[in-house]
């Protein structure tokens, strides 16, 4: 089961790298949470990976983001729905993204806690 929801996951994913409304990076997540959960190796490649180490494990661990990560971050997303709100002509489609994109903006501002830099990270 977790495996056809990898598959399905992933498809929207490759599908939302196409296109520019649909955002491919939450379904590349959620395909990689689905192929971690139906496999135990997938899950150990994947834990042993230096993007999850770098970003997924450090959130984990330190239950919060520094400033610097938070922009980036943002700043990186920010620019793949000024993209799409540009490149889409419909105007329901714009005024979604615009609301999406204030509400991440929001949920990094109040709901994901900002650390201070480990000493070794600065």
């Amino acid at each position: 089961m977790f495996f056809i929801l990898g598959v399905i996951s992933l498809g929207i994913g490759i599908a939302g790298t196409v296109l520019p409304v649909l955002p491919g990076g939450p379904f590349y997540l959620l395909a990689s949470f689905f192929f971690a959960k139906g496999s135990k190796r997938v899950e150990a490649w994947f834990k042993r990976n230096p993007l999850y180490i770098k970003y997924v494990e450090g959130f984990r661990k330190k239950r919060g983001m520094t400033l610097k990560e938070k922009i980036r971050i943002n700043v990186i997303a920010d620019t793949f729905i000024l993209f799409s709100i540009i490149y889409v002509d419909i105007l329901i489609v714009q005024i979604i993204l615009i609301a999406l994109a204030l509400y991440k903006h929001y949920f990094f501002i109040k709901k994901i806690k900002t650390i201070q830099p480990q000493k070794n990270e600065a």
